[in-house]
């Protein structure tokens, strides 16, 4: 978007936005050229298309810099009235669907500023004294990314309510926790849900701090050094909600990088959501049969009558990549401008948009799925005792009878080696044959090696004992 003269509008041959063509005399800056612009220029400079969606931001930004001009007797009182008449209409006929966006105007603004001068006349051409587009989209971006931001957040707090709801039906369930995608100790599936609570926190810190570092207003820095008319710029910052004004003219027309922070926090969500995905999808396999996703979350096959698929995870996995890419393209956008506003700017919002409509759209959906799972306890448990799960609790229990932890690990891998030649799991291993292990190892040793024995010895706060399960959701839910 071009930067526009912080002065009142010259007068122009009033448009209505509804036509779908306008005269070269229609542009705002159209009389220092001499000849038409190109209709190839007109097509590619165009950002109409994707930026009305900012619609409802640019009528508050409008009339909250309207109201600071008249409080500060830079328009007349009467002239405030006619804009807020003509944008309550405008504001109806866009709702209703009767507002026809013109590409000839070029961007959401001035569809509305052009639209608001037929209906009011001189008052609308008043409108942009001592602002530019610059300052204009500017505030636009933040108050449509702090929207988006808020309904984020919202939906984090369900997604988040539900994995919690989830882990306390499961609290007790226990489970293989792997490294390596191998059977390495018990946890329950409870425990599992957790990590991904702790994500989800995390990833509501890192949106709300991005919330808080935009929310300051641009709107005053005109095209890029101010401007001569007497504004109150905490006015309308005050009025729009932000927290504080941006304090250097060039740095608020011509940074991004809170779109760019945005991206990085929906990138890192998505990669939390993604890992998620890739358990779903491997514990619904019924090679491995941990959990049931309900049917209205799945999808079947047109050949194979059998087949129950998981698209919603393996679609979110491949949208994580779309959102990266959101993130690379603001960063590569930034990267080689000089101050202030160039038009590469332009280019910020529908990788913005676009990362922001992913990470709702997912985080609803996902929500809603979390609800429609369930656990196969059996499953579960037969893993369990396939892959040496307590071998770690048996070499906890020669250190504990006074064995160097180091002895006891070669000890229990030679058990280790034994059970599996004799195709059996640890605790099937008879005393005797376990002490030839050791001679530590006494008849309290089954205890140790039992599933529900791994758990409850690991009672501490971040531990798998379901105890702590319990009070870590309830630690969550505290803090939701």
């Amino acid at each position: 978007m071009t930067s526009s003269s912080p002065k009142p509008l010259a007068a122009t041959p009033a448009v209505d936005a509804s036509t779908s063509t306008a005269p070269a005399t229609a542009y705002t800056w159209a009389g220092r050229f001499s000849e038409p612009m190109s209709e190839l220029v007109k097509r590619y400079t165009s950002s109409v298309d994707f930026d009305k969606r900012m619609w409802r931001q640019d009528i508050r930004g409008s009339l909250a810099h309207a109201r600071m001009l008249a409080k500060q007797s830079i328009i007349a009182a009467g002239d405030l009235a006619d804009i807020e008449r003509g944008m309550a209409q405008i504001v109806a006929e866009i709702e209703a669907g009767e507002f026809v966006w013109s590409l000839d105007l070029e961007d959401v603004h001035l569809n509305i500023e052009k639209r608001l001068t037929t209906l009011v006349g001189d008052a609308g051409k008043r409108l942009h004294t001592g602002r530019s587009r610059n300052d204009q989209v500017a505030t636009d971006i933040r108050l449509w990314l702090r929207d988006a931001i808020d309904e984020i957040l919202g939906l984090l707090r369900e997604f988040r309510g539900n994995l919690l709801d989830l882990a306390e039906r499961e609290a007790e369930t226990p489970m293989p926790g792997f490294t390596h995608l191998q059977v390495a100790q018990p946890v329950t599936f409870g425990h599992h849900l957790l990590a991904y609570v702790e994500m989800s926190e995390r990833d509501a810190g890192r949106f709300a701090d991005c919330r808080r570092r935009l929310n300051r207003l641009p709107l005053g820095a005109a095209a890029l050094a101010g401007t001569t008319y007497p504004i109150d710029r905490e006015f309308v910052a005050a009025q729009l909600g932000f927290d504080g004004v941006c304090e250097n003219s060039l740095d608020a027309v011509s940074d991004r990088d809170f779109a760019i922070e945005f991206c990085a926090a929906a990138s890192l969500l998505m990669t939390h959501i993604s890992r998620f995905s890739e358990e779903l999808v491997l514990w619904m396999n019924p090679r491995v049969g941990f959990v049931r996703i309900a049917d209205r979350f799945c999808t079947g096959s047109s050949i194979m009558p059998q087949k129950k698929n998981p698209d919603v995870p393996e679609l979110a996995r491949g949208k994580t990549g779309r959102v990266n890419g959101s993130l690379i393209s603001l960063l590569t956008l930034m990267k080689g401008q000089p101050l202030a506003y160039n038009k590469d700017n332009q280019e910020d919002k529908e990788p913005l948009f676009d990362a922001a409509d992913t990470v709702r759209d997912t985080l609803a959906i996902f929500a809603a799925m979390i609800a429609g799972i369930s656990a196969r306890p059996e499953n579960m448990r037969a893993a369990l005792q396939q892959g040496f799960a307590t071998a770690t609790d048996l070499a906890d229990y020669l250190t504990k009878k006074g064995l160097p932890f180091r002895d006891a690990h070669e000890a229990v891998g030679l058990a280790v080696r034994r059970a599996e030649e004799l195709g059996v799991d640890l605790p099937q291993l008879s005393l005797a044959e376990l002490q030839t292990f050791s001679p530590l190892i006494s008849e309290d040793v089954f205890a140790v090696l039992t599933v529900e024995g791994s758990l409850a010895a690991r009672d501490h706060i971040g531990g798998t004992a379901p105890a702590q399960v319990r009070a870590a959701i309830a630690r969550a839910r505290a803090r939701s």
